[in-house]
């Protein structure tokens, strides 16, 4: 088989394996996935790995040949710097296809205490600093009556991601600087101080309150069944999968279901990503045609496989565009 210019270089081989790193939301879809697609073809099915988004990326920018991931699946897009360290690496042709909705949310096991969240109160829940009388302090609030009355008498434990995780960033791009953003000295850093208003908004408290769980989320989910005393962040899809043993929680009056994070209006609704290394089509002779069954309408379609486990499905006009952007990797 010829190579190309880039994987001549690094003296690559073919192999007959496609290696997948990324988003723990993602790891059980695109398991799946790779499952469907080796019993279907009876090619070796893909390896997946739950690195988290930003561990997929890290590891996908390592450069080109046999050793560095084919594919990242994320629940966030790339970075800037992200690509410039890619681009350092010789990984400068990537492949981004949109393949449907998810959603952050917070979930609570059935036996769990119901309650409706406010960004505000749920900023005030997790950041490490909150404004009390115009300072910024520790966070004081113990229980989610200490914030409100009409919250639960409990105290707070909200187990969640870690940095390397793409619902991480989005929790505090959607969701922590939406209620950061009630305050008003602090809204104004945004445009004046973005690294004050980044730093004061999304970084998480560290006193036990906010527990970092890792990239398990069956684990996470477990944790929840157990204890309903406590609540976790993770994406919409493990609600969706599990909804006979937990619930979700109300943000901004509004509930995440299937309608409210494909038109937008749950806020922390978050679109899901393929990146996929265009100079390892020659590399792994699979790729290709993984990337067409993944974007098939078998998979992410209506009806499809990835609908059935809590993935939303991309509206009509989006879907037109990944399938074409999906195609310009497929046919070069």
């Amino acid at each position: 088989m010829a190579c190309g210019v880039g994987l001549s270089a690094h003296g690559a081989q073919a192999r007959d394996q496609i290696r997948i790193v990324g988003s723990s939301t993602l790891y059980p879809l695109t398991a799946k996935v790779a499952e469907h697609y080796g019993k279907t073809t009876g090619k070796p099915s893909p390896v997946v790995e739950s690195t988290g988004s930003g561990g997929g990326f890290k590891l996908f920018c390592g450069g080109i040949g046999d050793e560095f991931p084919d594919i990242v699946d994320a629940s966030r897009q790339i970075t800037g710097s992200e690509r410039a360290v890619c681009a350092a690496n010789s990984v400068r042709d990537i492949s981004e296809i949109r393949i449907g909705y998810d959603g952050i949310v917070l979930i609570g096991s059935k036996q769990a205490p119901a309650m409706k969240l406010s960004p505000r109160q749920l900023y005030l829940a997790l950041a490490r600093t909150v404004p009390v009388q115009g300072a910024s302090v520790p966070n004081p609030y113990q229980k989610w009556s200490d914030i409100d009355a009409s919250l639960p008498d409990l105290a707070i434990r909200v187990y969640g991601p870690p940095p390397t995780s793409g619902t991480r960033d989005l929790l505090g791009q959607l969701l922590m600087d939406r209620g950061c953003k009630t305050f008003p000295d602090i809204s104004a850093m945004e445009s004046s101080e973005p690294d004050s208003f980044r730093l004061l908004c999304r970084t998480m408290r560290e006193d036990g309150a906010y527990i970092e769980a890792g990239e398990n989320d069956r684990l996470l989910i477990s944790k929840l069944e157990k204890d309903p005393t406590s609540y976790a962040v993770m994406g919409f899809n493990n609600l969706e999968r599990n909804m006979v043993s937990l619930q979700g929680i109300p943000i901004a009056g509004v509930m995440p279901d299937y309608d409210t994070i494909l038109d937008g209006t749950y806020p922390g609704s978050r679109p899901l990503f393929l990146y996929i290394k265009d100079d390892h089509r020659q590399l792994v002779p699979d790729l290709a045609p993984f990337v067409a069954s993944y974007v098939s309408d078998a998979i992410i379609g209506d009806e499809g496989l990835l609908v059935d486990n809590g993935l939303v499905p991309l509206p009509q006009g989006e879907r037109a565009d990944a399938l074409a952007e999906a195609q310009k990797f497929i046919k070069n």
